[in-house]
């Protein structure tokens, strides 16, 4: 947290302790001494706005109706296309996990077009490329991906790059640094 300055748990008022726990017992993350990581800290600070965005998030990580590996490509490409940090060395174990490919993985890393077999990673990228670089989508993308994914899981491709376009400047804005000894994913 290079800009936040840093709270004990003692120091939090009792809205950020409430969602201070709220996060801490639905995350795989063991907070020190008032400090979760990841864009938290900074929205726990606003109680209400960070009930909201944890909840939010859980939705895409547990209900959404996309297959997680689609799911992970879309926080990559939004993520690289912000150089958020923190992000990608966050999402790029998960994308791993959640079986995307190691040359794609490199590839939207470095800003380049992956070679895809999989339509599905094909259209994922598609929509957060096309949404980052024209802030729109093509027919032929908007077809292909209901086609493949249906209204409903469009929809939360579309607000899932949104929603992380917010956690990547969260991380940003704030300089949230990586742990010590880890290299950068992107020239700064």
């Amino acid at each position: 947290m290079t800009r936040l300055t840093r709270k004990t748990v003692e120091e939090l008022t009792p809205e950020q302790r409430e969602v201070f726990d709220e996060i801490v017992a639905n995350r795989p993350v063991r907070p020190q001494n008032g400090h979760i990581g990841g864009p938290f800290d900074m929205w726990m600070r606003t109680p209400e706005m960070g009930r909201l965005l944890v909840n939010l998030a859980g939705y895409f990580r547990f209900k959404s109706s996309v297959d997680r590996r689609y799911i992970e490509i879309t926080i990559l490409v939004t993520g690289a296309f912000w150089k958020a940090q923190f992000e990608w060395f966050a999402h790029e174990p998960m994308a791993r996990k959640a079986g995307v490919p190691d040359d794609i993985i490199r590839a939207i890393q470095a800003g380049e077009v992956p070679d895809f077999s999989d339509e599905g990673d094909r259209l994922s990228w598609c929509i957060a490329n096309e949404l980052h670089q024209s802030h729109e989508l093509s027919e032929e993308t908007y077809a292909a991906a209901v086609s493949k994914f249906g209204e409903t899981g469009v929809t939360e491709l579309i607000a899932l790059s949104g929603f992380y376009t917010m956690v990547s400047m969260t991380l940003n804005g704030f300089d949230v640094a990586l742990p010590e000894g880890v290299a950068l994913p992107f020239d700064k």
